[in-house]
């Protein structure tokens, strides 16, 4: 055909046909780069007809494969009881998998990450990435939760209270207060002893305390109870350790016997709920301010009693899950 021909033949063509012609092949899409066995961690691209414009589409894609089945694990679980999380590790642990025990005495937690980062140095010379890089998107997380008793009297520890306060609170945690035993009353370190009675005496030793009996506070708490007085005297016998308050009425001369006040008890309370009770020393001070006693109850050391009923813990769920245990937090 002669180039004379094709135009005649151009000319006569139907428009419509030609547009229609042009458009196709505008329009159409051209797959760039596409694995035909796809790789969910690969770019995957096509042309579309926006002037040609190249769509990366390998994130329909992949959202396609997680409508169909998660592509990883991911989420954080919360436990209320150290067996849950300890069997949670197990059910899920890898080779890299570890756990963190936060020691924050007001909140603790224990966090185990199933997909912890590998151990060994970032490598950063690899094309594709560090081979031991982790997601850490599957998590569960333990809050201790503290006891109680143990809220109650560090919520009142070091707080000045008033008389009436104060007998409140011991008649209401009467329960927490031991009586000292024979050894600790006789006041002197032996072997015969019980490991936590020559802790307790060592501990009044130091601090030239004497511990008082349940009985002595139930009755000073009824005493503060029964006295409205503004006047008062404090004496201390300072080989004894013992206080002695009398309080004055304002209308009578005294006329009762001085209040006996030790400066040490013991209480017996869990950290955690649940938990095994801590023998603790408590001291029993006051603090005159103008015509009025502020009674102080101030937990000694409570640290130490923290300490190992968490470390307990963290040592019961290192053992059982067989994973490293970090202190701390882990990366967020």
């Amino acid at each position: 055909m002669s180039y004379k021909t094709d135009t005649a033949a151009l000319r006569h063509k139907n428009p419509a046909e030609t547009m229609r012609d042009v458009m196709a092949d505008l329009m159409h899409h051209t797959i760039v780069d596409a694995d035909p066995e796809w790789n969910p961690s690969a770019a995957d691209l096509i042309t579309v007809p926006e002037k040609r414009k190249v769509v990366d589409v390998s994130t329909y894609r992949r959202d396609a494969l997680e409508f169909m089945k998660p592509a990883r694990r991911k989420g954080t679980a919360r436990f209320a009881d150290l067996q849950s999380i300890i069997a949670w590790a197990n059910r899920f642990k890898g080779e890299t998998s570890a756990l963190f025990a936060n020691p924050d005495m007001e909140a603790p937690t224990l966090t185990c990450i199933a997909d912890y980062h590998a151990a060994g140095a970032v490598d950063v010379t690899t094309a594709k990435g560090d081979a031991s890089a982790r997601h850490c998107h599957h998590r569960a997380i333990y809050d201790f939760p503290l006891s109680e008793e143990w809220k109650a009297w560090m919520g009142v520890s070091g707080e000045p209270l008033k008389k009436d306060n104060l007998g409140e609170f011991i008649e209401a945690q009467a329960k927490d207060i031991m009586d000292p035993s024979p050894a600790i009353l006789k006041g002197g370190v032996s072997d015969k002893n019980q490991p936590w009675e020559n802790r307790l005496i060592e501990t009044a030793q130091k601090i030239e305390g004497r511990y008082g009996q349940l009985t002595q506070l139930l009755a000073m708490s009824k005493q503060f109870q029964v006295h409205e007085t503004s006047n008062l005297t404090v004496k201390t016998n300072r080989d004894s350790g013992e206080q002695e308050i009398q309080f004055v009425n304002e209308h009578k001369a005294p006329d009762g016997k001085p209040l006996q006040i030790p400066n040490l008890i013991i209480i017996a309370i869990p950290v955690f709920m649940g938990g095994a009770p801590y023998r603790m020393p408590v001291r029993f001070r006051y603090r005159k301010l103008g015509g009025e006693v502020r009674f102080i109850l101030s937990i000694y050391n409570p640290e130490k009693a923290f300490e190992a009923a968490f470390k307990e813990a963290v040592e019961a769920a290192t053992t059982e899950t067989d994973l490293p245990t970090f202190m701390g937090t882990p990366e967020a």
